[in-house]
């Protein structure tokens, strides 16, 4: 008799503390519910910090930079960015995968996000997994130049005219392994044209290379030569992009010059770390997309060679990914390591 009302009060016991757990358990569920709406409305409440991979005046500072300034006014809190060259951008990017997930601590990253996955051998960071993407914010457009005294007046002579050389004319990019590397890779190996790689350490040396007759062709970001192409020292004769670039619009795509499969947009987006609140994601997106819609800043990126364009979280996770993949597959074919 003893021992039964001994179980059964364990039983009663065991059946309370169940009841406390679970009353436990969902109000600590409740509170973080509650605390996430809080912490985006208070967000930002002290200045965040922008890393940059690149040099200033680059491409990724300058849009970056620009953007910061829209978000300084509209949230009210200063928009800071760093610059913090170095091993393609992925000194800048293990900085900022562990960084505070706190929502003050952003990476600005270009299409050279995606080719350091392929190109650089200890990248100390997931390049997917180890951020949390807020979205690509503006484009940029690859093209095909050529010095104004070239023989090449589209890509099918350029083919021609390096080919009849037997392999004496090579192509000039900003260094091995970069984005323009292997776009002009992918060039290569999609035309069968017989040229190499020159490597030089900034554009103006790529210029001029080109302009000495060093180099037959390069790829370049059209906004870091576009100074050369409007006084006439450049010709293009292709761009890279998926459809015709504004301001140039005269100049046929690749998929147009007789070269379908290569379409290359550059961009520019943020991230924040991975484990950042989603509330602090999307509050963040919502005032891009509110900064990106006045004239004035779509004036500066256009003079910087961009055009604001905003995408979701998730279609930049996709680009990213995507990217990786084509980068990986150009790499292999054309027998390139990571360094």
């Amino acid at each position: 008799m003893a021992a039964r009302a001994q179980a059964r009060r364990t039983r009663e016991n065991v059946m309370t503390i169940t009841r406390l757990t679970a009353v436990v358990f969902c109000s600590v569920v409740a509170a973080f519910a509650q605390l996430a709406p809080v912490a985006a409305q208070d967000w930002p409440s002290r200045p965040v910090h922008i890393l940059v991979g690149f040099g200033a005046g680059g491409g990724t500072d300058v849009a970056a930079r620009i953007l910061a300034e829209g978000l300084s006014e509209a949230l009210g809190q200063q928009f800071t960015v760093e610059n913090r060259p170095g091993a393609g951008g992925t000194i800048a990017g293990g900085m900022a995968a562990k960084a505070p997930k706190d929502g003050y601590n952003l990476l600005a990253i270009s299409m050279g996000h995606s080719v350091s996955a392929v190109m650089v051998k200890q990248v100390p960071y997931d390049p997917l997994n180890d951020f949390a993407p807020v979205g690509i914010f503006t484009n940029s457009a690859f093209v095909v130049a050529v010095a104004k005294n070239s023989p090449a007046t589209d890509i099918k002579s350029l083919v021609e005219y390096v080919n009849k050389q037997s392999g004496k004319l090579n192509y000039s990019t900003v260094g091995l392994g970069s984005t323009q590397h292997l776009i002009a890779e992918h060039l290569r190996q999609r035309t069968s044209m017989n040229a190499q790689a020159v490597s030089y350490r900034t554009s103006g040396e790529v210029v001029s290379a080109l302009l000495r007759g060093d180099t037959a062709f390069a790829i370049e970001l059209y906004h870091s030569i576009r100074g050369q192409v409007d006084s006439g020292d450049l010709r293009l004769i292709a761009v890279a992009t998926p459809n015709r670039w504004p301001g140039v619009e005269n100049v046929p795509t690749l998929a147009e010059s007789g070269v379908p499969g290569i379409a290359y947009l550059g961009w520019y987006g943020l991230v924040f770390p991975a484990g950042t609140p989603q509330p602090i994601v999307d509050k963040l997106h919502k005032t891009m997309k509110d900064v990106l819609s006045k004239d004035a800043v779509k004036k500066r990126l256009e003079g910087a060679g961009a055009l604001a364009n905003l995408s979701s979280p998730a279609e930049f996770r996709k680009v990213i990914e995507s990217d990786i993949k084509g980068f990986q597959e150009v790499a292999k074919t054309a027998g390139l390591e990571a360094k």
